[in-house]
């Protein structure tokens, strides 16, 4: 089990906040979960499934997350990798028809001042 950065941490549906990945380990703490605080300014709150159509959609806008960066002790994701993605990037890539699914128990609650929370059912998929 991950360590924990704030044990208080509650996900989008009011209980508490489960891990995402540990491999890859991602969050901004890199504690497998999507926590966020002050530091994190992207709001990197949502637990996506990556597809190739969202990452080929981040790498057009910018954000190449398929590309190993190994200087950076990154392997770049591919598709069914889990991943914390900036709550305001997955509503611009379901603005444009690329938001990957994501997991519930696994997406921040502070995700719900960015999308609701029906819209985030709609494109739910089972931890």
């Amino acid at each position: 089990m991950t360590t924990r950065y704030d044990a208080g941490a509650r996900n989008v549906l009011g209980g508490e906040l489960a891990s995402c990945s540990t491999q890859p380990m991602t969050g901004f703490f890199r504690n497998g979960c999507c926590e966020t605080g002050a530091q994190d300014v992207g709001m990197h709150t949502v637990c996506a499934v990556m597809t190739a159509e969202f990452l080929a959609y981040s790498r057009a806008v910018g954000n190449d997350l398929s590309t190993p960066q190994p200087e950076m002790g990154f392997a770049g994701l591919k598709p069914g990798d889990r991943w914390c993605l900036c709550a305001p990037r997955w509503k611009e890539a379901l603005d444009a028809g690329a938001a990957p699914r994501l997991i519930l128990e696994a997406t921040h609650e502070e995700t719900l001042a960015i999308v609701n929370l029906g819209v985030l059912k709609d494109h739910a998929v089972k931890a």
